[in-house]
């Protein structure tokens, strides 16, 4: 059944990995087409406004998508063994979740790793394939807790990179332990490792984010997104 979605082959570093056929990418992209559908379907239940403001949702939902797919191939650094710093991608999905509520951010999250995977893939396995697309940056959406808090867009992102760190730890830990440096322990090397490049981008993030004119700009974003 695998061999329907996926093809075997061997990369530079010799490790077996899997590269989506084309029912494997038709099966992606269904999948993520299901994750928006469902985040739109949620947006109706929970009484945030009738057709027209679900319709600005997905719309605005999309762009962001967009948005963080284009600032993802603008890499001002790119980690040696995966991960990079972008041009603040990891922004754009948690405004979803800030706007909208962690489910749709939650399920934007996962519809645009799902994204991620189509474009680049990297497979070594379904687990390692889960842990490293939808859930890493699936966890992007739980900004989505702080969205009626005082500085929440500040907030909701750190809470979101750091669920994308723990990801990206455990798959490091899980995964990748071969490629621990020398004397250093898997669980400390993942951990530093991930933290490097997430965390500059992060840093960079806030402080773009925190300067006063990014912020109003923003927050007169939100307004349209929420359709005050």
């Amino acid at each position: 059944m695998w061999k329907l979605f996926a093809t075997q082959y061997v990369n530079d570093w010799e490790e077996v990995c899997y590269q989506p056929t084309a029912l494997g990418y038709v099966a992606l992209v269904v999948i993520g087409l299901l994750c928006i559908a469902v985040a739109v379907a949620i947006v109706k239940r929970s009484g945030n406004g009738g057709k027209q403001i679900t319709t600005r949702q997905l719309i605005f939902s999309a762009m962001a998508m967009a948005l963080a797919t284009v600032t993802s191939m603008i890499k001002l650094f790119d980690a040696p063994m995966g991960g990079s710093v972008t041009l603040c991608s990891m922004l754009f999905i948690t405004l979803i979740g800030y706007w909208y509520g962690p489910r749709v951010g939650i399920l934007t999250g996962v519809a645009y790793g799902i994204l991620q995977l189509v474009i680049d893939p990297y497979i070594l396995s379904l687990p390692q394939m889960i842990v490293d697309y939808p859930l890493a940056f699936g966890a992007l959406g739980m900004s989505g807790f702080f969205s009626e808090s005082k500085n929440g867009l500040q907030k909701g992102y750190l809470l979101g990179i750091f669920g994308r760190w723990v990801f990206a730890f455990l798959s490091g830990y899980i995964f990748f332990a071969y490629y621990a440096w020398d004397g250093w322990n898997p669980a400390a090397y993942s951990a530093v490792y991930n933290l490097a490049y997430i965390g500059i981008e992060g840093a960079i993030t806030l402080v773009l984010i925190s300067l006063p004119p990014v912020k109003n700009a923003l927050l007169a974003v939100k307004k349209q997104a929420l359709g005050e």
